[in-house]
C-alpha cells in the first residue's frame, strides 16, 4: 500500500510562506529601480490570475469531453445509430421526422443490438421478443464488462493513483503532505479515460469526485509554467484549493457551490485571496463547459427542474424525516464501506483487483438490466426522479388515472393531484427494488481500483426514497384533503404536493449524511436544479441529516478513508480529548538513544557528515554545547548537505577536519588548522518551541493552525526533545483506541 505514514513527506508551511514574503520584498524593492523590473513585478502579480484562467479552461474542456464520451458509451450498451456510430441515442433521433410524442426515443435510425443482429424487436414479444430481450441483455453485459476491464487494466498498468475518488488524497495533499506522482500527467490522462469507461460500464459510481482530482491534476501540471508556483509548495496548495472548486463547478455546473465546497470540505489553508481566485477559476470553468454544451440543453446542469408549486409548512415534517433517513443511511454506509475496504485490504481479495471489478460489474449488470430504473445511468435516474409530471408526460412515474378535475389546471403551472394508476404502482415497486439494490451495491463499489465518485450514487439513493415518500404524501393529500392536516391549504383540484421536490430534498439529505457537507451542499443543490424557492426545505433536511449522522460518528466518508489509508492528516474538526503534556509525547523517550544535535562550535565537517549519514531526520537542533544543551536554533538536513557540498567545491581549504561554526564570530583557528566552515546563515534562530509542561491540546492546535512539521521542547531554555507531526498523529491514534467508544451502533 502506498499510504503509510512511515514514508511520508510534509511541507513546512511557515518556511514556505517566509520564502514567498522574501521574494515579494525583493521584487517590490527592485521594481522601484527600473521599468523592466516594474513590468516583472506586474507580470508576477498577474501570473496567479492567468494560471486560474488556464486551469478553468483546461478543466472545463476536459469535463465537457468526459460528459459527451460517457453519454455516448452508455448508450452504446443498448444499441447503435445507423446514420453514424458516433451519435448517441438522443442526437441520433433529433433529426428524425418519424418520432412520435409518446415514443420520442424510438426512431428507425437508432436500433437496439437485437434489431441489428436478429432483426426482431422486444416490442413484439410473441414474435421473437424473448430472443430480442436476451440478445440485448447479453450485449449490455458484454459492453459493461469490456468497459470495466479496460478501465481497471489501464489504471493498474499506467497510473495506480487514478483509482477511487481522489478527494481523501486531495485533502491530505492540501494539508501539507506530499504524495509523489499523485497529481502527475499520467494520472490525469488515465483518470480522464478510465472515468469515462467506469461511468459507462454502469457501475454504481459517479464522475463528480474524480473530476475534482482531474482539475487538481490540471492545476498541478500548469503550476510548472510559473516559477512562483513551481518552487513554492505552499503557493501551489493555494492553486490546488482553487482547482478543487473548479472540479465541483464543472461536475455540477455549480460555480458558487464549488467555491464553498473547497472552503468547507477540502481546504486546509484558505486565505481570502484564494477565495477570489477560486471564484474566478470556477466562473471560467463553468463558462467553458457552457460553451461546449455537453447536455445539448443550453444549460450547465443535467437536473434542471421547474417546480412552481409553493411548499407548505406541514411538509417540513416529511422533509425532516428524509433528513433522518439520509443521516442513518450515511452513517450505515460509512461503517459498511470501511468494513468492506478493511476486508479487501486484509484478505486475498486485495490481490485480485481486476477480478473484483469484473465480478462487481457482472453482478451490477445482471441485476440492473431487468429494472429500467437501475439500467439507466445514475444522472439520468436522478433527472427522471426530479422531474415534475406534465399533462403529456410519457414517463411511467406519471402513470396517474385521469381524474375529472384535470381540466382545470391547479395552482401554479403544475397539474392537480391525481389518483395513482397501474403504471405508477408498477414504477413504485421497481423504485423500491432499485433503492435496495443501489444501497447494497454502492457499498462494495466505492473503493475499487477504478475511478469512482460517491456524489451521484448517494443522491440516487436519496432521490428514490424522496420520490417514494413524495408520491405517498401526494396520494394521502388526494384522498384526505378534508382532514385537519390538509384542510387549510390543499383544496380538491389543486396541485399541493410535488413528488419531484421530495426527491430533491432526499438526494441532498443522503449526500449530506455520507459527506457531512452543509452550506456547500445546499448551494450545490439549488444551483444544480435551479430550485431557489426550496432553500429552507433543503437546509432543514441537510442539517437534520448531519445531526443524525454525527450521533453515530463524527467522520464523513472522506475522513474515514484518510484514516483507513493511514495518511498523516490532522483533522481540524476533531477534538483532542487527552489531558497529556508535551513531555509525554516528545522524543527521545526513556528507552530511545539521545537526541541527535549539532553544537554551535567544536564539530568538524566529518563529524557533521557522519551524524547526517547515520540518521534520516529532516533537521537537527543546534545547541551551545553537549553539556549545557541550551538551544540556539534549528538546521534543515537539506540545507546542511547543500552548504557543505558547495563549500567543498567553492571554498578553498575546506576538508573533513575543518571546524563547522554556527556562531557569528568564530574563534581564532590554530595556525596549522584548516579554515572553519561558517554556517550561521542556514540556522533558523527562531524555531518553534514549547515547554515540557505545555498541554498537548494546545500543542496540537499550534501544529494545526501553523502547519508545523516539528516543534522543539525545552525546559528553562534547555533542549529536552522534539515533537513531529508523526508523533502527534501516533499519539492521537493511540488516544482513540484507548478511549471507550461513545457510540452504541457497532457494526
Amino acid at each position: 500500500e502506498w499510504g503509510h505514514t512511515r514514508t511520508f513527506n510534509t511541507i513546512d508551511w511557515v518556511r514556505e510562506k517566509s520564502k514567498d514574503r522574501d521574494r515579494h520584498r525583493e521584487i517590490a524593492n527592485k521594481s522601484r529601480q527600473s521599468t523592466v523590473a516594474l513590468l516583472h513585478s506586474v507580470s508576477d502579480a498577474f501570473s496567479g490570475w492567468l494560471l486560474m484562467l488556464l486551469v478553468g479552461l483546461m478543466s472545463g474542456a476536459l469535463a465537457g469531453g468526459i460528459d459527451i464520451a460517457a453519454h455516448w458509451l452508455t448508450d452504446m450498451k443498448e444499441g447503435l445509430c445507423l446514420v453514424g456510430f458516433w451519435f448517441n441515442h438522443e442526437h441520433c433521433c433529433w433529426t428524425s421526422n418519424e418520432t412520435t410524442f409518446q415514443e420520442r426515443d424510438r426512431c428507425p435510425q437508432w436500433q437496439s443490438w437485437a434489431e441489428i443482429m436478429t432483426g426482431t424487436s422486444e416490442v413484439l414479444w410473441l414474435r421473437g421478443g424473448a430472443l430480442a430481450y436476451f440478445v440485448n441483455y447479453l450485449m449490455f453485459l458484454v459492453w459493461a464488462l469490456l468497459f470495466a476491464l479496460l478501465a481497471v487494466t489501464l489504471v493498474r498498468a499506467f497510473a495506480p493513483y487514478a483509482c477511487g475518488s481522489g478527494i481523501p488524497e486531495i485533502k491530505t495533499i492540501l494539508s501539507g503532505f506530499i504524495i509523489r506522482g499523485y497529481l502527475g500527467k499520467w494520472t490525469l490522462i488515465i483518470k480522464t479515460i478510465t472515468l469515462v469507461l467506469a461511468v459507462s460500464s454502469g457501475l454504481s459510481l459517479g464522475k463528480e469526485g474524480p473530476l475534482v482530482h482531474v482539475a487538481c491534476c490540471c492545476a498541478n501540471i500548469l503550476c510548472h509554467l510559473f516559477t512562483k508556483y513551481r518552487k513554492n509548495e505552499a503557493k501551489r496548495r493555494e492553486v490546488l484549493s482553487a482547482a478543487a472548486a473548479v472540479g465541483v463547478s464543472v461536475a455540477f455546473g455549480a460555480p458558487i457551490g464549488g467555491v464553498l465546497f473547497s472552503l468547507e470540505e477540502v481546504s486546509y489553508y484558505f486565505p481570502l485571496k484564494t477565495l477570489w481566485r477560486s471564484f474566478f477559476a470556477a466562473l471560467v470553468a463553468a463558462f467553458t463547459l457552457r460553451s461546449i454544451n455537453p447536455f445539448g440543453n443550453s444549460r450547465l446542469v443535467l437536473f434542471y427542474v421547474e417546480f412552481h408549486a409553493p411548499w407548505h409548512l406541514v411538509e417540513l415534517g416529511p422533509f425532516i424525516l428524509l433528513g433522518i433517513f439520509g443521516g442513518l443511511w450515511g452513517a450505515l454506509f460509512i461503517r459498511a464501506n470501511i468494513a468492506w475496504c478493511r476486508i479487501r485490504k486484509s484478505t486475498r481479495l486485495g490481490h485480485y483487483p481486476v477480478t473484483e471489478v469484473l465480478v462487481v460489474t457482472a453482478l451490477t449488470g445482471m441485476l440492473a438490466y431487468p429494472n429500467s430504473y437501475t439500467r439507466m445511468g445514475g444522472a439520468e435516474l436522478i433527472s427522471e426522479l426530479f422531474n415534475d409530471c406534465s399533462l403529456l408526460d410519457s414517463s411511467q412515474l406519471c402513470g396517474y388515472k385521469q381524474s375529472n378535475s384535470t381540466s382545470g389546471a391547479g395552482v401554479g403551472n403544475g397539474l392537480a393531484d391525481r389518483p395513482a394508476g397501474v403504471g405508477l404502482y408498477a414504477a413504485l415497486w421497481q423504485l423500491a427494488l432499485a433503492l435496495v439494490f443501489k444501497m447494497m451495491i454502492t457499498v462494495i463499489t466505492f473503493g475499487m481500483k477504478v475511478p469512482s465518485g460517491l456524489f451521484i450514487p448517494s443522491m440516487a439513493v436519496g432521490a428514490i426514497a424522496g420520490r417514494l415518500l413524495g408520491v405517498g404524501m401526494e396520494q394521502l393529500a388526494y384522498y384526505n384533503h378534508d382532514s385537519a392536516i390538509f384542510r387549510g391549504w390543499c383544496s380538491p383540484g389543486a396541485d399541493c404536493i410535488t413528488p419531484g421536490l421530495y426527491a430533491m430534498v432526499g438526494a441532498a439529505a443522503c449526500l449530506g449524511g455520507v459527506t457531512r457537507m452543509t452550506v456547500s451542499l445546499v448551494v450545490i443543490m439549488f444551483e444544480l436544479t435551479g430550485g431557489l424557492e426550496y432553500i429552507v426545505p433543503l437546509m432543514a433536511a441537510t442539517m437534520t441529516s448531519k445531526w443524525v449522522a454525527d450521533a453515530f460518528g463524527r467522520e464523513g466518508i472522506y475522513e474515514a478513508h484518510i484514516r483507513l489509508n493511514g495518511y498523516p492528516f490532522l483533522e481540524p474538526k476533531e477534538e483532542f480529548q487527552h489531558s497529556s503534556l508535551t513531555a509525554d509525547v516528545m522524543r527521545p523517550r526513556r528507552s530511545d538513544p539521545p537526541l541527535a544535535v549539532l553544537t554551535q562550535e567544536g564539530m568538524t565537517v566529518e563529524e557533521v557528515e557522519a551524524l547526517v549519514e547515520s540518521t534520516h531526520y529532516s533537521g537537527f537542533p543546534v545547541v551551545v554545547s553537549q553539556d549545557s544543551h541550551r538551544l540556539v536554533g534549528f538546521v534543515l538536513r537539506r540545507d546542511l548537505l547543500i552548504s557543505i557540498d558547495n563549500a567543498r567545491k567553492r571554498q578553498e581549504g575546506v576538508v573533513g577536519a575543518s571546524q563547522v561554526v554556527f556562531t557569528e564570530h568564530s574563534p581564532a583557528p590554530a595556525d596549522d588548522a584548516p579554515p572553519p566552515l561558517r554556517l550561521r546563515g542556514i540556522v533558523d534562530l527562531s524555531p518553534f518551541t514549547v515547554t515540557d509542561h505545555t498541554p498537548m491540546d494546545i500543542t496540537v492546535d499550534i501544529f494545526r493552525k501553523l502547519g508545523l512539521r516539528q516543534c522543539l521542547v525545552t525546559h528553562n531554555g534547555k533542549l529536552l526533545g522534539i515533537i513531529t507531526k508523526k508523533d502527534i498523529l501516533k499519539h492521537m491514534a493511540n488516544d482513540c483506541q484507548q478511549r471507550p467508544r461513545l457510540h452504541p451502533l457497532q457494526l
